[in-house]
């Protein structure tokens, strides 16, 4: 495996502080401290060219894990090994086949065109002249971002600033790459075209890639494998469809009607969630679903009957809220 992950704990003391004057004056001679658990004794492996989405609601650990892979912090307690290495070590030689990506941090230069940084990232990363031409020229066809490289930074658009971003962090071809909310802020075209990039770029180098996204549609259309975490802990790691098997208690039965039926006479059958005749979808409980097909073909003038599983999207938001 590329990467491991045991038993990984991180803890933060954070300062506490009474509020007011006094509360700020006792602070100066006695403070207190509260232990945060950001991580909380996860494990998980990783293949090489595997592209995992890893998710949780905000303030679960993602980003935490992310930085002890990437050696940016030093664990409490646990193993963490990449390609074979201890990131927190910070060997040149680890840094060189890595890159973390996080999508409200810039590494470009604001009042430079982004080529400065590129160059830059050439000369940190000690890459052959050929290498960098080779790597510049296959990123900027696939990111059509050639016209934009003598603008400078604060005049591009956020979508065109973090394909820059991607650039200068894949200029050095890394082996492993640490994606972190990489289409946040964007709109509905530029993360599609993000999400586009991010899969043919896996597909064709093979990278391991860890990604961690609020918008489950990056998740859907990129990951088949996905770990979730909660308040540092981890709740789930498998397959997408073996995500919804554990965590939807229910399915969907989407109809088409051959004559109107009242939806209260539809409702007794389950859920009616949608109805806009002649197209019904009624949510029943996973173990009737079978039972409740029946009962709708035998009751009601039905012309098509599909029993399908939910959304992947409704189920991570139910488990979500469900923390």
């Amino acid at each position: 495996m590329v990467i491991s992950v045991s038993h990984l704990k991180k803890y933060y003391k954070v300062q506490q502080k009474d509020p007011g004057l006094f509360g700020s004056l006792s602070s100066l001679f006695s403070r207190k401290y509260q232990t945060v658990e950001a991580v909380n004794d996860i494990s998980f492996e990783i293949d090489e060219g595997e592209l995992v989405g890893f998710i949780g609601p905000n303030g679960a650990g993602k980003t935490t894990t992310l930085k002890c892979l990437s050696g940016l912090l030093y664990p409490t307690n646990g193993r963490v090994s990449v390609m074979g290495f201890t990131p927190y070590e910070r060997k040149n030689v680890y840094l060189k086949q890595i890159s973390l990506v996080m999508g409200q941090k810039n590494q470009l230069w604001w009042d430079l065109p982004a080529v400065e940084t590129f160059l830059l990232n050439k000369e940190i990363y000690e890459i052959p002249d050929d290498q960098y031409e080779n790597t510049l020229k296959e990123l900027t066809e696939l990111l059509d971002v050639e016209k934009l490289f003598k603008t400078p930074v604060r005049k591009l658009s956020l979508g065109e600033r973090m394909k820059m971003e991607l650039i200068a962090a894949l200029i050095h071809a890394p082996k492993v790459l640490f994606l972190d909310e990489p289409t946040i802020g964007l709109d509905v075209v530029m993360q599609k075209h993000m999400r586009d990039f991010i899969k043919e770029y896996n597909e064709r180098h093979k990278s391991t890639i860890l990604l961690t996204s609020h918008y489950m549609e990056d998740v859907r259309q990129l990951a088949r494998r996905v770990i979730i975490i909660d308040q540092g802990k981890l709740l789930y790691d498998g397959t997408l469809t073996q995500l919804v098997k554990k965590f939807a208690k229910y399915k969907v039965l989407s109809i088409i009607l051959e004559s109107y039926i009242p939806p209260d006479a539809l409702g007794e059958i389950g859920e009616l969630v949608a109805y806009d005749f002649p197209r019904a979808v009624i949510r029943v409980p996973r173990s009737a679903s079978n039972v409740a097909a029946a009962q709708l073909l035998q009751k009601f003038p039905v012309d098509d009957l599909n029993i399908e599983e939910p959304d992947i999207e409704d189920v991570i938001r139910d488990v979500f809220s469900r923390l």
